[in-house]
């Protein structure tokens, strides 16, 4: 089996698992009081684990 056989499927994978991680990661950026979009740093290398690392020892903004 080629890879041209496969076409656009690397790219239809990578939406998928991008997907995948993007939106627990927005949805619990918003839970925290933060703002969604901060979730797609975890597509980042490196930048992933200081966002995990940030929300998990910062300060987390919820309101009681």
């Amino acid at each position: 089996m080629s890879y041209e056989m496969f076409g656009g499927m690397g790219f239809l994978w990578m939406l998928v698992v991008g997907i995948i991680f993007v939106i627990p990661a927005w949805r619990i950026c918003q839970r925290i009081g933060y703002p969604g979009p901060l979730g797609i740093l975890i597509l980042i290398p490196f930048a992933n684990i200081i966002l995990l690392y940030f929300i998990a020892f910062g300060p987390w903004k919820t309101k009681q």
